[in-house]
């Protein structure tokens, strides 16, 4: 008993002396960050600190238990066999599953039983996204830059592929052992990270409002292209693009009623393979005509005017950083996420690029905003049916998302959210909830009539969030949360991508908007 006695005013003792070094330590690093001396990254590891406060109580608490035990039962594990084990679970997830914790850790367990991808599965979802239905304005973005926009297809690969890498890198810090721990869970936890302790939720207010705009934007670019396909499918029939646009919209209507995106994950794949056929029947038919191919066409000067548009085209087509953060989460290894970033961009650069070139070699100057368009009529017309039902349902990839974001950030119960949540207790969603939904299906089909142009709707997406979120957000966070550990060619690096992306969004956004102006101006119709 007396051992007893004296093993428990030495834990309390001991623990009494980390609380106060610990608070002391966390007051002098809150006071350099306030300075501006200290990087995000020091807070992380008063998170760390935190942790091993709770595992160090914990691990005291249940040598307590086996003591008391001892003392009564006379007998009992004295091997220690699940100290060991627990003595990791906070920092590398290695230990065995809490049972419970404060807040029931319902979530925990979820998180625990999803199932994990393999790099396969996540590279094909990384393609899905870069190699989907806006390839088909490629071709147009040839017509204005002529090599400097195959060129700018390519460093537009490296680039995006960079600092997907280097987004991922601001998700994980080193804990004290000098192992990389991941710490963040998604794009707006890594601006929030930024933007401490001055402003700890003004980067995820900006990243959230940009990842909308460019989801319904996206989706408004759906509608759009459905109208234009049927219109230029069916030119006899009394129907106009912007009927058109109606019709496709009618269809979409169902979406508003989504819970999840399982049955609609089950067409991903047949969505896939249909627009890779796509792609071989017009390079097929390009090919057939490449003794008329129009070489001398290819320009090595640009149009000063219409190129920056084609800069947003290009990024826009690349765009998969809003999710990347999940994805590699997802995965069952980690570590091959950088080998998954590099094939599937590599590949998305070579089909991109011959894609565009041959495309534009046997149009020349009447290449059309979507190259489908260019086709004989014969075609023409089984290839944009497909398209159609290509896009209507991949409409319900980003809607769903957007409608996340939107629930997340202002519908949901607790203090923060500025709205009820849209769901009852039952988990249906409200009457008032699913009109909100149905509004937003309507708002993409207004946008889509009003503004009906494809190519230049994409440039100014891409050159507003596309470049931001895929660009300078990237460069601009991984700058911020580790400065200290970048070699100078990593400076560099996220330097000059911050200062090309800014120009190059700002002069894409002004010549879309200038476009878009002259397009109401004079009825430019595509």
């Amino acid at each position: 008993m007396a051992t007893l006695i004296r093993s428990k005013l030495s834990n309390k003792l001991s623990n009494a002396a980390t609380t106060v070094s610990n608070k002391s330590q966390a007051k002098v690093s809150g006071m350099f960050a306030r300075m501006g001396f200290q990087a995000a990254t020091d807070e992380e590891g008063l998170g760390f600190v935190a942790c091993d406060d709770l595992d160090y109580d914990h691990r005291q608490g249940m040598q307590m238990d086996i003591l008391t035990t001892d003392e009564i039962g006379g007998e009992g594990s004295g091997d220690g066999g699940g100290l060991d084990g627990d003595s990791h679970y906070q920092r590398d997830g290695t230990g065995p599953p809490r049972s419970g914790s404060k807040d029931g850790d319902p979530a925990n367990e979820l998180t625990e039983d999803k199932p994990k991808i393999t790099a396969w599965e996540a590279g094909w979802n990384v393609t899905n996204a870069i190699q989907g239905m806006f390839v088909l304005g490629l071709p147009y973005a040839i017509l204005h830059g002529g090599y400097l926009g195959l060129f700018l297809i390519i460093f537009a690969a490296v680039v995006c592929c960079y600092t997907g890498k280097i987004l991922i890198a601001c998700l994980y810090e080193e804990d004290e052992d000098g192992q990389l721990v991941r710490v963040r869970d998604s794009y707006v936890d890594i601006a929030n990270a930024c933007c401490a302790p001055r402003f700890p939720s003004l980067g995820g207010h900006i990243v959230n409002v940009a990842q909308i705009i460019e989801l319904v934007m996206t989706c408004i670019l759906y509608v759009v292209v459905s109208g234009n396909l049927m219109y230029n499918s069916f030119p006899t029939m009394p129907i106009s693009q912007k009927s058109w646009a109606i019709i496709a919209t009618a269809a979409l209507l169902p979406c508003a009623f989504l819970k999840s995106l399982k049955a609609v994950s089950k067409f991903s794949l047949l969505c896939t393979m249909a627009h890779f056929v796509i792609n071989v029947l017009v390079i097929a038919y390009c090919l057939s005509r490449a003794r008329d191919w129009a070489w001398d066409k290819v320009k090595f000067y640009i149009d000063v005017k219409k190129f920056p548009i084609s800069i947003g085209i290009i990024v826009f087509s690349y765009t998969s950083q809003i999710f990347l953060p999940s994805l590699e989460g997802n995965m069952s290894k980690p570590s091959e996420f950088h080998c998954m970033m590099n094939w599937t961009h590599i590949a998305a650069c070579i089909l991109k690029g011959l894609f565009a070139l041959v495309a534009y070699l046997t149009w020349a100057d009447t290449t059309k905003e979507v190259i489908t368009d260019n086709l004989p009529s014969t075609i023409r017309a089984v290839v944009n049916l497909f398209l159609v039902a290509k896009a209507l349902l991949s409409y319900p990839l980003p809607f769903f998302a957007a409608v996340e974001v939107f629930e997340k950030s202002f519908f949901q119960d607790g203090g923060r959210a500025a709205f009820p949540t849209c769901y009852s207790g039952d988990g249906r969603i409200k009457s008032w909830g699913l009109s909100l939904r149905c509004l937003l299906v309507v708002f993409t089909l207004l946008m889509a009539i009003y503004v009906p142009h494809f190519a230049l709707l994409m440039g100014l997406t891409g050159s507003l969030t596309g470049a931001g979120l895929c660009f300078l957000l990237p460069s601009l966070f991984h700058l911020r949360l580790l400065w200290r550990k970048l070699l100078w060619h990593q400076v560099f690096f996220d330097v000059a991508i911050f200062v090309i992306g800014g120009i190059c969004s700002i002069s894409g956004f002004i010549h879309s908007v200038e476009g878009l102006v002259e397009a109401f101006q004079y009825n430019i119709q595509e």
